[in-house]
């Protein structure tokens, strides 16, 4: 482990700490009399292609990448925060009923939008059922219906009691507690609010180049607090050492996804800091043929196999420095009701033994080997590995909302390598990848099926946890999956940013709240 991995690791608890600590603080801003105007830039470079489709909640897909923006012009009821996962936003309190069938949220009186309207039951109303983005079928056939009790009280009745409904509803595992103004939206529509929206987040959109770059400006009228910097600017740098001869140049402030020797070198650069965080997303392999009874991949010592053949620990010292977890379940051990699973060791020698078992003593051609953008050189490594057993791969890249859209569409042959990075818990995992109505999930083994099921209208923790554990142990036994790692991602920060907010809500991977972002004093 490198000297700054073990610092970071020292000092990790109490930067998060403090942080939390800021937090608290800054929930109350909005009671002083005075607060500074914004004043400045942040320039960020991203390091995937900037969708316009993220610039609607409604379409939010089962990954993490959508909020990066999200976080900027929108805001939801609840959400992720420094405070806790499901904190208190457009809504200032939420409440189940005692038999959990119901959920009532109160907005906020001074809650706005960035033309000046205010937030509504109606516009939460209308949010939701709009909303087709990550497990929008499973929300929608749960929820029964969205009452608007009175301008600033909504209330979701649910067909029966599910546990699960503020995990899947107020985190990062979907978009549909984000809310989007109703009257603007259904002037526009879908394509111009898309082009041109308005939410009633922290910054107000000002203009995009689809792919390239979107420019917003702080929204003053926030109901948390005015933000410190005027002005953010993400950019779409896909290339890593463009990114951070920006971040030298002073050409972008923060920049995302530094590995190997680009990430040591910032890292001995006077000036520029990295920060790393242990996020939600977990790398996997996922063998999308494997329900096709007449390809390799149905066999499952051919899946055992390539786990065996993946040389993790070398892997992770190579592309992130060593700060990835490396793993073999899906589901972050740090997420609620996850089961901590060992991965499969380095044995070559093994993989050989069950390729021959399994009828392929001379290897077969796997195909494409399509890794999450812009992953490339983790994926050419594993493929490297992969071969040397003789599952003989083609790394095939593409840019990030491409891959998000082709991946949910069933159109990926041969092997994803996958990420996962939303918020949630278990469930929320397993239902992305492993049921029936999986955003990612090319099959299902019913079995999984049908605990997922139980465990949804289970009411005992205690119960549903047991259920949870022995999907988890099925998807292991099984290698459904090839888990990889618990991603270490680390981002690099310039000299003139006194506050990145890039620790302060755990396991997130980007910049939040927005809000919370500082300059240095010049």
């Amino acid at each position: 482990m490198s000297r700054w991995l073990r610092s970071f690791a020292a000092t990790g608890p109490l930067v998060v700490s403090c942080a939390l600590v800021t937090s608290v603080t800054t929930l109350v801003a909005p009671l002083a009399t005075l607060e500074a105007a914004p004043e400045g830039q942040v320039t960020y470079a991203f390091h995937v292609t900037l969708a316009p489709r993220w610039l609607d909640p409604g379409e939010t897909e089962s990954a993490i990448t959508p909020f990066k923006v999200l976080y900027a012009i929108h805001d939801a009821l609840v959400k992720p925060m420094p405070t806790g996962q499901t904190t208190p936003s457009l809504a200032e309190s939420w409440s189940a009923s005692p038999d959990g069938t119901s959920y009532t949220f109160v907005l906020r009186q001074n809650a706005k939008f960035h033309n000046g309207e205010p937030v509504t039951s109606e516009d939460v109303k209308f949010s939701f059922e709009r909303y087709k983005g990550g497990a929008a079928k499973l929300l929608h056939d749960k929820v029964k219906d969205v009452q608007v009790v009175d301008p600033r009280r909504v209330k979701f009745v649910l067909r029966e009691p599910w546990p699960d409904f503020m995990t899947f509803y107020g985190t990062t595992a979907t978009g549909a507690g984000w809310i989007v103004p109703k009257k603007y939206v259904e002037k526009v529509g879908d394509e111009g609010f898309k082009k041109a929206p308005i939410g009633a987040g922290p910054y107000k959109f000002v203009s995009s180049t689809p792919g390239v770059e979107i420019v917003v400006e702080a929204f003053e009228g926030y109901w948390r607090k005015t933000p410190s910097v005027k002005r953010l600017i993400f950019k779409s740098v896909p290339d890593e050492t463009t990114r951070a001869a920006a971040l030298k140049r002073g050409e972008a402030d923060i920049v995302y996804f530094l590995g190997g020797p680009v990430a040591e070198d910032i890292q001995r650069t006077p000036g520029l800091k990295l920060s790393a965080v242990r996020s939600n997303a977990v790398f996997f392999l996922d063998f999308t043929e494997q329900w096709d009874p007449k390809s390799p991949w149905q066999d499952r010592r051919v899946r055992l196999a390539a786990s065996l053949a993946i040389d993790r620990k070398t892997l992770n010292e190579a592309e992130q420095l060593g700060f990835a977890g490396i793993t073999g379940n899906i589901v972050p051990r740090h997420m609620e009701f996850a089961l901590p699973i060992d991965p499969h060791p380095y044995d070559p020698k093994r993989a050989k033994q069950l390729m021959v078992e399994a009828g392929y003593p001379n290897g077969f051609d796997a195909g494409d080997l399509t890794p999450n953008p812009p992953y490339f050189s983790m994926a050419e490594a594993v493929a490297g590995n992969l071969g040397a057993v003789g599952i003989r791969t083609r790394v095939r890249t593409m840019e990030r909302a491409a891959f998000l859209a082709t991946w949910a569409e069933k159109k990926l042959r041969g092997i994803v390598l996958g990420v996962q990075g939303a918020g949630g818990n278990a469930a929320t995992r397993i239902e992305g990848l492993a049921t029936k109505e999986g955003r990612y999930a090319y099959g299902v083994l019913p079995e999984v099926e049908d605990l997922f099921q139980r465990q949804a209208k289970e009411i005992d923790r205690k119960k549903r946890e047991e259920m949870l554990h022995q999907i988890q142990r099925i998807l292991h036994d099984r290698v459904v999956f090839a888990p990889i790692w618990e991603n270490g991602f680390i981002r690099g920060v310039g000299p003139r940013v006194e506050e990145p907010a890039l620790t302060l809500i755990p396991a997130f991977p980007y910049s939040a709240p927005y809000e919370d972002v500082r300059l240095k004093k010049q």
